[in-house]
């Protein structure tokens, strides 16, 4: 089957307009080391916006003549297109959405090469060298607002969801909105596009102009999860680890919605780092919602999460069925907790420096079949550090459903092995059919083939 495509050529706007030499080489390089295929592929990702697809291997195969290179002109640069998914444009013109989120994935990946990766005063072996790096990645995106008060929240959920739970996010969404907070998601379809939806209404009837729709992304996700049209914000952040550091480093509460593997990573991660007994006494509202029909999924959550992690996990957060209204006053009022903590303990309200994040939260895992079979899933740990390991499981689930490279490693050796303690294994691996019976491991209709197998 063939896709209609377009070439095109485009020039930054305000953003990004000139580059040195030896960052237009690093571009154009295919050799190991350079930046082409990196920003290619993400490029490639935000012109199939709003894509049928939560597979990056098969996005890159549908779309494999496609090319992108850099011009050099007097007055600045352009970007050469050559093979662009004709949707990304109306009457043969560049959305203007797509063309700013094209130019922001050009910024981040020239920073962070030039700026994080190859420069000595970020040491990404230690903890402190990590999140400086997060900080000033956000900040070179211009997404760091000295002057406002606390009011993004974080929307978490998954990209595979029923219209019933897509429309109840809207519904959340409109209602934080109202109350005017702004709202930060992975930037996909989904639980991520819904509540930026909404609050985007919202924002409208109370005549909030400059409204926040923060989408954060990292390459090894985003051609499964293209930025949505409603991201006004776009930052690409080099990792999974640095990315979900971002979120609770930005945001001042998180609203968790129904999802599948992906979401349990995220909730398995902000858990971990508040029962890091540094965080005890941190203000951070966390609230679980959806509409009726999710009441099973929360339920099945808890389970896990009572059986794994405890009760102190559990009284970490909230769960609200089928009540949007109260999902936002409930928001509004936790972050105004996080204001007077911050302020009391001369926090700043942009970016969360008092949050202690553990190593073992920060270290970039790479979903191969040895680490996986490696991973620490024991209960004899303490309860943060099983958080961490149980994290990096199913982030490796989520890398074999849908990133490039796990997709791949999954056809050449066969499923991902995940071992641990019986108990644990059991609950997993009752939480992960789940997650296959409601079909939440990929987009609806679609077939679904384990790229994991629990070994008891």
């Amino acid at each position: 089957m063939t896709y209609p495509v377009i070439d095109t050529q485009i020039s930054p706007e305000g953003r990004l307009e000139v580059l040195s030499k030896s960052e237009v080489n690093k571009l154009r390089d295919n050799s190991q080391g350079g930046l082409y295929n990196l920003f290619r592929n993400c490029s490639l990702a935000v012109l199939d916006c709003g894509n049928d697809l939560d597979d990056g291997k098969e996005l890159l195969e549908r779309y494999s003549s496609f090319h992108i290179s850099i011009i050099q002109r007097e007055r600045g640069i352009k970007l050469d297109i050559k093979g662009a998914p004709a949707n990304a444009f109306v009457d043969g013109k560049m959305i203007k959405g797509i063309h700013e989120h094209l130019f922001a994935v050009l910024r981040d990946v020239i920073f962070v090469s030039n700026e994080i990766i190859d420069n000595p005063q970020f040491d990404l072996s230690t903890s402190e060298g990590i999140t400086d790096s997060v900080f000033h990645i956000l900040r070179n995106a211009d997404v760091l607002r000295p002057m406002t008060s606390p009011n993004l929240v974080v929307c978490w959920g998954g990209h595979s969801i029923s219209r019933v739970e897509y429309d109840y996010s809207k519904h959340v969404g409109y209602q934080i909105g109202l109350r005017g907070m702004d709202i930060c998601t992975g930037c996909g379809p989904g639980a991520m596009k819904g509540p930026m939806k909404g609050a985007a209404i919202g924002h409208s009837k109370q005549r909030i102009s400059g409204g926040r729709y923060l989408g954060l992304s990292e390459p090894g996700i985003i051609a499964a999860e293209a930025p949505n049209p409603i991201v006004n914000d776009l930052v690409i952040l080099p990792d999974i680890e640095k990315r979900l550091e971002a979120f609770v480093r930005v945001g001042h509460g998180i609203v968790v919605f129904p999802g599948g593997a992906g979401t349990a990573e995220e909730i398995l991660y902000i858990l971990g780092i508040l029962l890091h007994p540094e965080n005890v006494d941190l203000p951070f509202p966390l609230i679980f919602s959806g509409p009726e029909s999710a009441r099973d999924y929360f339920t099945q959550i808890d389970q896990f999460i009572g059986a794994t992690l405890g009760e102190d996990a559990q009284r970490r957060y909230k769960i609200i069925i089928n009540d949007p209204v109260q999902v936002a006053r409930e928001m509004h009022d936790g972050i105004k907790k996080v204001r007077e903590y911050r302020k009391d303990h001369a926090d700043a309200y942009y970016f969360n420096w008092h949050l202690k994040i553990d190593a073992e939260f920060q270290k970039p895992f790479i979903p191969s079949h040895e680490n996986m079979r490696g991973l620490s899933l024991h209960a004899n740990q303490e309860r943060h550090l099983l958080a961490a390991n149980l994290r990096r499981a199913f982030s490796g689930v989520v890398a074999g459903n849908v990133k490039d490279q796990g997709i791949r490693a999954i056809e050449q050796h066969g499923p991902f092995e995940i071992r641990g303690d019986a108990g644990i294994m059991q609950q997993m691996d009752a939480l992960l059919a789940a997650f296959v019976s409601q079909q939440r491991m990929k987009l609806p209709g679609k077939k679904y083939t384990p790229c994991y197998r629990i070994v008891k």
